[in-house]
């Protein structure tokens, strides 16, 4: 039900803010959940009263999140299998009865040029960051446009729009997935689901200091916010993980087919 707000009420601002941005009773599946920006996620999702299914490839760390949060075991598999998308869905529904919001975040990252990227190497950043997404996102949609209702948020990223040297495939796949964001939402526009992607900057998370020659220090990864970040420092996962949760929420609603940069001016040059 809508509310009349009058901007000069602070209290009813609070109200309105705290009601539209209320996951009471939802079901939110969050991929690529057991570290970086995901497990932001989850633990967001958590203190709003979201029932969060934590979806996964690494067993120990998404049953520590999941016993930490007070959440049913994590659902553990590979998103670039189909058919582990289809049961990931199957199983939240059994243990829920419905699925109103799918965070796509489970990604990878090769640093290569194309000279350098094999093929081998190319198709799995493609399966996991492409293929991911797709299959996740064609099993959610099922249950969702039963319900008429639903939120999907997919994960870009910056160089997926303008490009980044030595990460060719990376940039390649997210490239797929803002577009691919963009054709689903208006597929279903019409069925009650809003579909739109966040697009990160630096964030520090584990893969940024992944896949490089040596790990980077703590001193050094300040010094890489400080020089390339237009706000001079790396962003917390949990800076994505409250744009995440606004594209999930109500206050979202005339929203879709939108990719929502977060990057601290980095793309504003």
């Amino acid at each position: 039900m809508d509310i009349d707000v009058d901007e000069n009420n602070c209290e009813a601002l609070i109200f309105y803010r705290e009601k539209r941005m209320n996951f009471n009773g939802k079901v939110a599946m969050v991929t690529g959940s057991a570290s970086g920006m995901g497990a932001a996620t989850v633990r967001e999702f958590t203190a709003s009263g979201a029932h969060v299914v934590i979806v996964d490839l690494n067993d120990l760390q998404a049953n520590k999140l999941a016993a930490r949060i007070g959440a049913q075991p994590a659902i553990v598999g590979d998103v670039s299998d189909s058919a582990f998308c289809s049961r990931a869905v199957k199983l939240t529904l059994e243990r829920h009865g419905r699925l109103d919001i799918l965070v796509n975040c489970a990604g990878i990252i090769y640093r290569a040029n194309a000279l350098g990227t094999s093929d081998e190497n190319w198709r799995r950043v493609m399966a996991v960051n492409v293929d991911g997404v797709f299959f996740m996102s064609r099993a959610a949609l099922v249950p969702m446009k039963k319900q008429g209702s639903g939120a999907i948020i997919n994960f870009g990223s910056i160089w997926g729009g303008v490009g980044a040297a030595g990460v060719a495939a990376y940039c390649a796949s997210k490239g797929a997935v803002h577009n691919l964001t963009r054709a689903m939402a208006l597929d279903h526009a019409k069925d009650g689901i809003r579909i739109n992607a966040v697009c990160p900057g630096e964030v520090n998370t584990p893969m940024l200091a992944s896949g490089r020659p040596s790990p980077p220090t703590a001193e050094e990864l300040k010094k890489l916010g400080e020089t390339m970040v237009p706000m001079g420092r790396l962003a917390d996962p949990a800076e994505i993980a409250r744009v995440v949760l606004f594209l999930a929420s109500d206050a979202a609603s005339y929203m879709t087919g939108s990719l929502v940069t977060v990057d601290a001016g980095y793309t504003a040059r």
